[in-house]
């Protein structure tokens, strides 16, 4: 696993797993305005699927694009990139704000999408694209990348699913990142209506590990709220955001997102989730466990057995995107369901909705 200081160029690495031969499901990326991009890449080839062409209107991105993916063709444009026939999947990481459009213009020239999380920063786009979806029948998935592409999050799945802590109750997750230094982040990072809020940007994360862990496909926002600490300099940008949903199968969920991670911690941030059911209690903590060396990928399991400590790195891998891979060939939902990823977009947008209104509420 790699990753900077900031998390901006975080791409995990895991084993080649393919589910198809060589050329038999070719993509594109686009739009390569986050790091995040390279982890949505990274995944697919791992799962087997060919890269062949990128595109970006800048093309010092593009040409960094290339060094770490010699081989690919650079286009012109994006309505290049749709004109390709072989082309079944375009992988994005545009800013927030025109993810939703872009997905929208690619599912209409009749390929799928995989876009970087959040993937609406309105809940219009969000209509919008549940309608073109429902139309098209093309794919809208999105890059939940603090689930799907962290080991010990994926084994927490499987674990739930096999029964081991009976029905889960309640989900805690904290997802803090580091800013980085100054200068390190782009203009649109900064300005509201570009990045969508804290809660709906990195809080998608943690809205889809809720539903996923707690098998709701519906909940109630009753509490949100966001605050800038720091960065007076920046006015529009929100540097602290939490949350409280509770989910149609009774479950509760708390999520705090923040951008305060100090210089101190060797990684981008301590991702931490804490999932309370009625037989066990799993801990995971994602990216490194505090004042101990090694890795991440740390879960904790505590049953009526007993006490355990699981390290999974290299142990599990990430089957979601195979699984989506075959799900695009084949028109099926194993991987996920195109609702669960509306889903998860259409509760973080609730919770910034909420947290907006009360530090404004003429909204």
């Amino acid at each position: 696993m790699s990753s900077n200081a900031d998390g901006m160029n975080y791409a995990p690495q895991g084993k080649p797993c393919p589910v198809v031969k060589p050329g038999e499901f070719v993509f594109a990326a686009a739009h390569l305005d986050h790091g995040h991009i390279y982890g949505q890449c990274n995944a697919l080839r791992e799962a087997g699927a060919e890269l062949r062409y990128v595109f970006d209107p800048e093309p010092e991105r593009v040409a960094r694009f290339l060094k770490t993916y010699p081989g690919v063709k650079a286009l012109r444009s994006l309505d290049e990139v749709l004109e390709q026939p072989e082309v079944r999947l375009v992988a994005a990481a545009a800013i927030p704000n025109e993810r939703g459009p872009i997905g929208c213009r690619v599912m209409q020239a009749g390929k799928d999408y995989f876009t970087d999380k959040t993937p609406f920063t309105t809940l219009e786009q969000l209509a919008e694209a549940r309608r073109v979806a429902a139309a098209t029948g093309r794919k809208y998935f999105v890059y939940y990348s603090e689930r799907l592409h962290v080991e010990c999050a994926e084994f927490a799945g499987q674990l739930i699913r096999d029964g081991v802590i009976g029905r889960v109750l309640q989900v805690i997750g904290l997802g803090p990142h580091r800013h980085g230094p100054p200068g390190s982040r782009p203009d649109w990072f900064y300005r509201r209506k570009r990045y969508g809020g804290i809660l709906c940007d990195i809080g998608s994360h943690q809205c889809e590990q809720f539903l996923a862990y707690t098998g709701a496909t519906d909940g109630v926002v009753t509490d949100a709220r966001t605050a800038n600490y720091t960065f007076p300099e920046h006015p529009e940008f929100e540097d602290f955001g939490e949350a409280k949903i509770e989910g149609n199968t009774g479950a509760s969920f708390f999520y705090r997102v923040d951008w305060l991670t100090p210089d101190g911690l060797r990684t981008w941030g301590d991702g931490r989730t804490f999932i309370l059911g009625t037989k066990g209690t799993i801990e995971l903590r994602k990216y490194l466990d505090v004042g101990r060396e090694g890795a991440g990928n740390n879960l904790y399991l505590v049953t009526e057995r007993g006490e355990q400590h699981l390290q999974v790195a290299g142990q599990v891998g990430y089957p979601f995107f195979g699984a989506f891979i075959l799900d695009c060939l084949n028109r099926t939902e194993h991987a996920m369901t195109q609702e669960h990823a509306f889903k998860a977009a259409e509760l973080c947008l609730h919770c910034q909705m909420l947290a907006d209104r009360r530090r404004d509420p003429a909204l």
